[in-house]
């Protein structure tokens, strides 16, 4: 991943990055179609996983804007979307176009994330960094991420684009792209 995608990424909290997350994951259209704001209350009227990507955007863009008002009612969206659904994504984090959300359950991302398009996350996975005390560090994932349920990224790392975290993965160092991560667990079955 280099230093001009990362750029790209953490510059697009605009009204345009927010049409485009909300016409890919609320719409379900990606392309040269044209937004419409008709189309995406409708989507989100009648369904509720629509309504989680809907309001965390809505809370993500917010909380990008000077306004302390809006950064005030971002934060409350976002703690409503914590109670509901029981997912921890801070509104401060960089997400790209395109994340989609398998289970929503214990999903955890810190606000030190930069992260690509079309994440793909399932339940109880972590994404941050390793504490709160002494230095923060940045999460950098890239584009088509694919991670697996009860996975955990942990500290000041680089995952590359196009990446495979298999289930239940501990990743602490650098992905290439293109790659393949996982845990081999061995089993261990004896008679009573």
């Amino acid at each position: 991943m280099n230093s001009n995608h990362l750029c790209n990424i953490q510059s697009k909290n605009t009204i345009d990055h927010l049409k485009e997350c909300l016409q890919i994951e609320v719409i379900n259209r990606s392309g040269n179609k044209q937004f419409s704001w008709f189309k995406v209350f409708h989507r989100v009227i009648f369904s509720r996983k629509k309504r989680f990507y809907f309001w965390w955007r809505i809370a993500n863009y917010l909380y990008s804007l000077p306004n302390n008002r809006y950064k005030k009612l971002a934060r409350k969206i976002n703690d409503n979307l914590r109670h509901k659904y029981g997912t921890d994504m801070s509104i401060a984090a960089h997400i790209g176009a395109g994340m989609k959300i398998n289970h929503y359950l214990g999903i955890v991302v810190r606000s030190e994330c930069i992260i690509g398009k079309n994440m793909n996350v399932r339940q109880n996975t972590t994404i941050g960094r390793k504490s709160s005390r002494g230095d923060i560090g940045i999460t950098f994932i890239g584009d088509n991420a694919d991670i697996g349920a009860h996975s955990c990224i942990i500290g000041d790392i680089k995952i590359g684009d196009n990446v495979t975290i298999g289930a239940m993965t501990f990743v602490n160092k650098d992905i290439p792209d293109n790659s393949v991560i996982y845990n081999t667990v061995s089993s261990i079955i004896k008679s009573k």
